[in-house]
């Protein structure tokens, strides 16, 4: 297969930065994970790396584009990041794409990680109406509609975790009050189950099932925020579909049983919700499959 009919990807997080090439029939050829150094020049530095070793993996030079998956607010038509806080990207406008493609060489497509996860959302669950929900150090969605992403026009569609649910909650880093990034996200659940090792939703997840009863309040809690987040989302886009992924979800089945719970509550007072059968449209991203990347490396496919 000639290097042309490959896709390459690069989801750049806070932590991680992890890159993929993909067949043309959408398998993994190959995936390299580095840890990401923060600020602008530590981005590019850090992409520059996983790329260059994404094509010693390959075995050849990758000279087609590279789609980049970042968080924060992504100018996809001027290839400008803002606000990509846990990046240590802050204030005005970064030309990431055009510092990327000159470091690395090739064409630089750029945008926000979540909308290019959602991109691989919808090839998993081969639907046209889809919304990923990434439960991750933050709460955010991608959206897609009708088969296109929907970006909103500044970049924020999908923001679900800036909704303000709980006026006597916890302030938010956006600056709001009660928003539901305060209830459901890795950061929350961190500080509602903070443990000294290891990830606390596994851990959670395992006390809950083992019968301690804070686990069970924080892991309902915790549940409650993202069946929220869902029911938000299914009664403003009403998609066919609702993937679950980001770092929390690589708990795996167990977070998808207890959001169906939460959400058939929440429907047990509403013949109206109840009728919307919003459990049956939820589904996860296979565990460690690299959504973002590969959302990424479609972005580059187009």
């Amino acid at each position: 297969m000639s290097a042309g009919a490959r896709s390459v990807g690069l989801d750049i997080g806070g932590t991680k930065t992890h890159g993929v090439v993909l067949a043309q029939d959408g398998s993994i050829l190959a995936q390299v994970r580095r840890s990401t150094r923060p600020g602008a020049d530590g981005v590019v530095d850090t992409a520059a790396r996983v790329f260059a070793a994404l094509g010693r993996e390959v075995g050849e030079e990758l000279t087609g584009p590279v789609g980049v998956g970042v968080p924060g607010l992504v100018d996809v038509e001027r290839g400008m990041l803002r606000h990509a806080v846990n990046l240590d990207v802050n204030g005005d406008d970064l030309p990431l794409r055009d510092l990327l493609a000159e470091r690395l060489g090739v064409p630089v497509v750029l945008e926000n990680d979540v909308n290019a996860a959602a991109l691989a959302a919808r090839a998993l669950v081969d639907a046209d109406d889809v919304v990923y929900l990434s439960v991750g150090t933050g709460l955010a969605a991608g959206l897609v509609l009708d088969g296109r992403l929907r970006r909103g026009e500044h970049g924020a569609a999908g923001e679900i975790g800036h909704l303000p649910v709980d006026p006597g909650g916890a302030t938010c880093g956006c600056g709001q009050v009660g928003c539901l990034e305060t209830i459901a996200s890795g950061r929350a659940l961190a500080e509602a189950w903070p443990t000294p090792d290891g990830p606390p939703a596994a851990d959670l997840f395992a006390a809950a099932a083992a019968g301690d009863v804070k686990a069970v309040a924080v892991r309902d809690r915790f549940c409650w925020g993202v069946a929220s987040a869902v029911r938000a989302l299914c009664l403003t886009i009403d998609p066919e579909r609702i993937v679950l992924g980001g770092g929390v979800a690589e708990v795996g089945e167990p977070l998808r049983e207890q959001v169906v719970l939460q959400l058939r509550a929440l429907g047990e007072g509403s013949p109206f919700l109840a009728s919307l059968r919003l459990a049956d449209r939820i589904s996860m991203v296979p565990l460690h499959y690299p959504v973002a990347a590969v959302g990424a490396a479609l972005v580059a496919a187009g």
